[in-house]
């Protein structure tokens, strides 16, 4: 089978990791790498992620990268650019992107118009994908198929985010502020947290579900004691964790449930019963299912080492995506997708 040519749209916290992926999968072939900074305008792509020299220097030559006849965009900017994206999708590229384009509203409304235009116009695919949300909303609504009946799914995030070093994000979030939720902060809260709203929008569209109303809910835990993480102090008192998501309702019924629970320490005055896994798995019916996922590190992994498991699920995805119907695409437009381990394997011998 001929490999999928593939362009890397920058090389960022998850952007580096999905290049390195691109590299070490034998189903791809990177092709092209576009640079966001000037910085990196010229670099080798393979230096940019800690790879081989590759002879394929990064560009922002949007031009040039259309010219190469790629089949695949592996979309992995902070913020969407959106001209950007209608204009590759219109070009005849897939896009396969980790970024969820909530800078510009959403996949929803005149944005999603646009985008589903440009695929028709290009022959192509959207796809948006991750580890949450993205791979794990595929597998919960997977597990479903073995059920003759289904009165609600759940998805609940544990994930100790002492190792994610961003000021900016835990204070737009409001942790180190003094405990207690107020009307503000939990606008502030539901602002960042609306990605899980469209996950679970998501998981709803793959069951055939339509929703009556999707619902905010949010709480914080304070600090126990004085917490320095050497990257961020947090005070006895102050916020140090937040528990927060939707339920998507039918006739007044919760149906499908997405929480995560992030916490920066486990010394909480709430005394919160932290689940050890990072992800829980819930399918109520007949039969029902309680699944629980760990994920365990390698013990050579940094802090942003743990982003590979949102670059990841993008990269496994592409030969699936190239098979799928053009258009915006949904979780049952594309299944699980797989790692190449057979092939990993043959290499080694």
């Amino acid at each position: 089978m001929d490999k999928l040519r593939v362009i890397q749209w920058t090389t960022g916290k998850v952007g580096k990791h999905s290049l390195r992926a691109v590299l070490d999968d034998p189903r791809l072939e990177l092709v092209g790498c576009y640079a966001w900074s000037d910085a990196k305008k010229g670099e080798d792509a393979g230096e940019l992620c800690g790879r081989p020299a590759t002879g394929i220097k990064a560009t922002n030559d949007i031009d040039a990268l259309l010219a190469l006849g790629a089949d695949t965009v592996l979309y992995t900017p902070f913020g969407a650019d959106l001209d950007q994206a209608v204009r590759l999708l219109e070009s005849g590229l897939d896009v396969v992107s980790t970024n969820l384009f909530l800078n510009v509203g959403g996949i929803r409304g005149s944005v999603k118009e646009r985008l589903e235009a440009a695929c028709a116009k290009g022959n192509s695919s959207l796809y948006i994908t991750g580890i949450n949300p993205g791979w794990i909303n595929s597998v919960v609504t997977s597990l479903t198929a073995i059920c003759r009946e289904v009165d609600s799914v759940a998805i609940t995030e544990s994930a100790d985010c002492s190792v994610y070093e961003s000021l900016e994000t835990w204070g737009f979030l409001g942790i180190g502020e003094p405990g207690g939720m107020t009307p503000e902060l939990k606008d502030r809260a539901q602002a960042w947290l609306i990605l899980f709203k469209d996950a679970a929008e998501r998981i709803g569209a793959a069951l055939g579900l339509a929703f009556d109303d999707i619902e905010f809910f949010c709480e914080y835990a304070s600090a126990a004691e004085d917490v320095d993480l050497g990257w961020m102090r947090m005070d006895k008192g102050t916020n140090a964790a937040l528990r927060g998501g939707w339920h998507g309702k039918v006739g007044g019924e919760t149906v499908v449930t997405i929480t995560v629970v992030w916490y920066l320490t486990r010394k909480l005055t709430e005394g919160w019963d932290i689940d050890d896994d990072q992800y829980h798995l819930v399918v109520k019916g007949e039969p029902s299912i309680d699944t629980r996922m760990r994920l365990i590190p390698a013990d050579h992994w940094k802090n942003h080492d743990w982003d590979i498991m949102t670059a990841l699920p993008a990269v496994s995805a592409i030969p699936q995506i190239k098979a799928a119907r053009s258009g915006v695409l949904g979780l049952t437009d594309v299944g699980l997708p797989v790692a190449p381990v057979g092939d990993w394997m043959r290499a080694r011998g």
